[in-house]
């Protein structure tokens, strides 16, 4: 597979490579140019519509797409503590979506937000909640920023630092 539908599939081999041996698969040999560069990537799992697992990185952590994408779908498979780990039987039940998230910029207020475009990250000192865009169910910013405080444990009330980013989602 080459291109766009290159991307889910690498998440979906990842998952079904370590949960057979283990261990981490190594990075393709030909990487596509959508996955030669180096990004934050976000994989999510669903079965039967419900989320599965869901867990990424917001800024690179590997040398390549491919290998955050590698890395990220086994830690939302086996590793998101809301689910228990993903069983190799239901692999190919899954619907995978992948999604490749631009460099985040400081925005002033809320009012800069728009979740069906852009994602947020909130951040108090050491604490950060992040949430992707184009959520079913969150239709506000107000939405938005209320649910990414809640996952980094920040107050309602705190004064917080408020970061947009775009992605590019991948099914």
């Amino acid at each position: 597979m080459v291109g766009q539908h290159r991307v889910p599939a690498l998440a979906r081999e990842s998952l079904t490579y370590y949960l057979r041996s283990g261990r981490l698969m190594d990075k393709p040999a030909a990487l596509p140019d959508i996955l030669a560069g180096r990004a934050g990537a976000f994989v999510s799992f669903k079965k039967g519509g419900q989320l599965r697992g869901c867990i990424g990185t917001f800024a690179p952590t590997r040398p390549t797409i491919a290998e955050e994408i590698i890395q990220n779908a086994v830690s939302a498979g086996t590793e998101d503590p809301r689910f228990p780990p993903i069983a190799l039987s239901e692999v190919p039940e899954l619907e995978i979506s992948v999604d490749i998230l631009a460099a985040p910029e400081p925005i002033a207020g809320i009012e800069a937000l728009d979740p069906q475009k852009y994602g947020v990250i909130v951040r108090k000192g050491r604490r950060s909640g992040l949430l992707l865009p184009a959520l079913a169910g969150v239709d506000t910013a107000a939405e938005q920023v209320a649910i990414a405080r809640e996952k980094a444990g920040i107050a309602p009330e705190a004064a917080i630092d408020l970061y947009r980013f775009t992605v590019t989602r991948y099914k």
